[in-house]
């Protein structure tokens, strides 16, 4: 996989990462995200988040695309960014690990 693009970093784009961080509490954040995006959008990253997990867990491509309702292309890309990308699923898996959160 090339290396990720490392351009899309805007102020603009740290203004919001800035704004997801000041947030204390999962409702918080799900009023957020309903408030900036569209029901679809979070469903398409609740989705990608679902993936990322049970590839995580060890599940098949095939099996996490029947589980999720994700095409077999975007469990490979999900699948390659979490292993190759800039390493933020990394991050949130482990985190999620070590504090013993159902990433789910």
């Amino acid at each position: 996989m090339n290396m990720p693009d490392r351009n899309w970093r805007t102020p603009d784009s740290d203004a919001l990462c800035r704004a997801l961080l000041s947030l204390e509490t999962v409702d918080e954040m799900a009023l957020f995200l309903r408030d900036l995006c569209t029901r679809t959008e979070i469903e398409g990253l609740s989705s990608r988040w679902e993936v990322a997990t049970l590839l995580e867990s060890g599940l098949p491509y095939r099996q996490v695309s029947e589980q999720t309702g994700a095409s077999i292309t975007t469990v490979g890309r999900v699948n390659e960014w979490r292993r190759f990308g800039t390493g933020g699923y990394r991050i949130a898996l482990d985190r999620l690990d070590r504090s013993g959160q159902d990433a789910r």
